[in-house]
C-alpha cells in the first residue's frame, strides 16, 4: 500500500459520495442518503462551504474519508463535529481509519477547537473499540432527534 492523506477537492466528491453510500449500506440505512451530488459539492465547495474533508488514497484511488464541520456549543464553544469516518471495506483493519482520525485530531488542535464530537452506533463494536483506544468518552443518555425536510415544510 502507498497511502497518502490530503484535503479533499471538489473533483473528489463523486468518490466521496460512493463511500458515503457504502457507509449507509453498512449502517443498514442506504435509503437515508438523499443528498444530490450537486448539493454535496455546493455544501463543500460553493460560496458558503459548511464542511471540510480529508481523504486517504492508495496509489491515487480514494479509499477513505473523514468529513467534518464546525459545531457550536453554548457550553463549550467551537467544536469539530466528525460527520463521517469511512474506509472502503477492502481496506478496513489496515490502519487507514487511524490515519484519518489522527489527521482530524490534528485539525482540531490547529483550529483551536474546544474538542471534537461524533456519533457511533451502539451495535458497531469495531468502531467503539477503535474509539476506546483513544480514551474517548462514549456517552449514553442522549437521544437523537430529527425533522426531515418534508416534516419541516408541513409544519405551520
Amino acid at each position: 500500500m502507498n497511502i497518502t492523506l490530503r484535503t479533499a477537492k471538489k473533483e473528489d466528491c463523486p468518490r466521496q459520495m460512493e463511500l458515503i453510500n457504502e457507509l449507509a449500506l453498512f449502517e443498514k440505512a442506504p435509503q437515508e442518503v438523499t443528498v444530490t451530488l450537486q448539493e454535496f459539492e455546493d455544501a463543500g465547495f460553493g460560496n458558503n462551504p459548511v464542511w471540510k474533508a480529508f481523504v486517504a488514497e492508495d496509489d491515487g484511488v480514494i479509499i477513505g474519508l473523514a468529513l467534518y464541520y464546525v459545531r457550536y456549543s453554548t457550553w463549550k464553544g467551537r467544536r469539530l463535529y466528525l460527520e463521517d469516518l469511512v474506509v472502503t471495506e477492502a481496506y478496513r483493519g489496515k490502519g487507514i481509519g487511524k490515519l484519518l482520525f489522527d489527521i482530524i485530531i490534528q485539525e482540531a488542535k490547529e483550529m483551536g477547537f474546544s474538542g471534537m464530537m461524533w456519533q457511533v452506533l451502539d451495535w458497531n463494536e469495531p468502531a467503539i473499540k477503535f474509539y476506546n483506544k483513544y480514551g474517548s468518552n462514549i456517552e449514553s443518555g442522549w437521544l437523537n432527534a430529527t425533522l426531515s425536510k418534508e416534516q419541516i415544510l408541513n409544519l405551520s
